[in-house]
């Protein structure tokens, strides 16, 4: 359901009930792209029923899906269309086409062009945890989480959210947990990426090794800065943290495969996942406030 998160702290008014926020999230509800349309963005519902609602409230969490459709016109196969069309304007006219010619051909080409274009679709996936007034998107790109909340922002009428902080920054944490300090539930992985503090693009990464070894800590010792931690938590998740609160590579640990033989519901099955997310996701925010808002 998550494979990354970032967390924001949302300041404003949220709907009361899965139906209220629905009805909300319908007046930017997603539609395929039309003919002519490059990109189409808007709500789905996060279950993958057609007829449910657009909202999926468990456990003291909502569950949102924005999906964005977008038409695949490759820049060289226009570039290469443009070419037969200056050719054709060069031997009719017995000129070179000028700057202002060559774009009104090019948009005629790219016209002609996209009904026939393929399209693929893009999908970003949020819950909102209704006690901790927390948003938690589930991509680690800030681009993309911007989308995610542009959208929400045109559903809902006014949305004030800024990244989830805390009193002390990350990188102090992510120091604390590589050194052998965890704060409680926390503990370390087997990966992390470091970089030079004088040449920010000079950087190592280490994975699926054990951070503890001498040439491991070496490079910490001889000034290289902790930029990412893997890490575990409570032995119910696990993911890479960066020092700017994204988390890369999440897992839920606890999470099993119900036996072949067992035939499930399928929106039991859903939600069994949804509540274990919530939950994880809620005790993940209290252990950061906890580690990081006081001593």
């Amino acid at each position: 359901m998550l494979r990354s998160v970032r967390f924001y702290s949302v300041q404003s008014p949220w709907p009361a009930s899965e139906q209220e926020l629905s009805e909300k999230l319908a007046t930017v509800v997603f539609r395929p792209c039309g003919t002519y349309t490059e990109r189409s963005s808007g709500f789905e519902p996060p279950t993958g029923t057609e007829a449910a609602p657009l909202a999926r409230r468990l456990g003291g969490a909502d569950l949102l899906r924005v999906r964005t459709q977008m038409r695949v016109l490759p820049t060289a196969a226009v570039n290469e269309a443009l070419e037969v069309r200056l050719a054709e304007y060069r031997q009719r006219m017995q000129e070179e086409p000028g700057r202002r010619t060559k774009r009104k051909l090019k948009d005629q080409t790219r016209d002609e062009l996209l009904p026939k274009a393929l399209v693929k679709s893009d999908r970003i996936v949020a819950l909102y945890l209704l006690q901790e007034n927390v948003l938690a998107i589930g991509t680690s790109s800030e681009t993309r989480a911007e989308r995610f909340l542009e959208q929400l922002r045109a559903a809902l009428g006014k949305l004030d959210t800024k990244p989830l902080a805390f009193e002390r920054p990350l990188a102090e944490f992510i120091t604390r947990v590589f050194t052998g300090d965890p704060p409680p539930k926390f503990a370390m992985g087997r990966e992390c990426r470091m970089r030079d503090r004088s040449e920010i693009k000079s950087s190592v990464r280490w994975q699926d090794v054990d951070l503890t070894q001498a040439n491991v800590r070496r490079c910490v010792k001889d000034g290289m800065e902790l930029t990412h931690l893997g890490f575990e938590f409570g032995s119910v998740m696990s993911g890479v943290l960066d020092a700017n609160g994204a988390i890369g590579k999440f897992k839920l640990l606890d999470l099993e495969e119900p036996p072949e033989d067992v035939a499930e519901e399928p929106l039991a099955r859903f939600d069994a996942e949804l509540a274990l997310l919530g939950g994880t996701l809620r005790q993940l925010v209290a252990g950061f406030r906890q580690a990081l808002d006081r001593e």
